[in-house]
């Protein structure tokens, strides 16, 4: 299986991430976590990086776009995939297709999780990241809205696009999305 993870910051994508991947045995491709690993480790593309996300502001596609086209091509990926935090921008969505294309290995799914913004709010506070200061939250946020928002409509109009209602408790969310993600089984 091959999925498209999406939502705000604050969603839960990374906690529900895990979840499925364990479950359904799927490579987790978290360009955050790629981005974080990178800058920790201070090497180039790390510390390029690291400029943009203390700010707020998203990674250049270029950027991103090279490190997804070397981690799709690993063994563990084979089997399927889940894609957390990319594609962000509409963009990015037609250089994953290219790539997809040019794999032979189509999107099965892509998950949208929902969460209203006073909710997001709240849970990025409680997060204590040193990139969750109020203002940059709330540029996140618009960043969101401004330029990942549109790929909702990019996968709907592929008939790709399933809504989950991302609010209540991890296992009560989890529910949801397994629910929505066996209909492809």
């Amino acid at each position: 299986m091959r999925i498209i993870f999406i939502g705000p910051p604050g969603a839960g994508k990374g906690t529900q991430a895990g979840k499925i991947v364990d479950s359904y045995k799927l490579a987790h491709l978290s360009t955050g976590d790629m981005l974080r690993a990178a800058t920790a480790a201070k090497t180039e593309i790390g510390l390029l990086a690291e400029k943009f996300m203390l700010n707020g502001q998203f990674v250049p596609d270029d950027v991103i776009i090279g490190i997804i086209s070397e981690r799709l091509n690993s063994s563990d990926c084979k089997s399927g995939f889940l894609l957390d935090g990319f594609p962000r921008t509409l963009p990015q969505a037609a250089a994953l297709d290219e790539l997809l294309q040019k794999n032979k290995t189509p999107l099965n799914i892509v998950l949208e999780l929902k969460v209203p913004d006073d909710e997001l709010l709240r849970r990025l506070a409680e997060r204590g990241r040193a990139d969750d200061k109020p203002d940059v939250i709330k540029n996140r946020l618009k960043v969101y809205n401004e330029q990942t928002a549109p790929l909702l409509q990019y996968y709907e109009k592929q008939s790709l696009l399933k809504s989950i209602d991302g609010q209540g408790n991890i296992n009560e969310i989890f529910n949801r999305i397994k629910e929505t993600l066996d209909k492809f089984i």
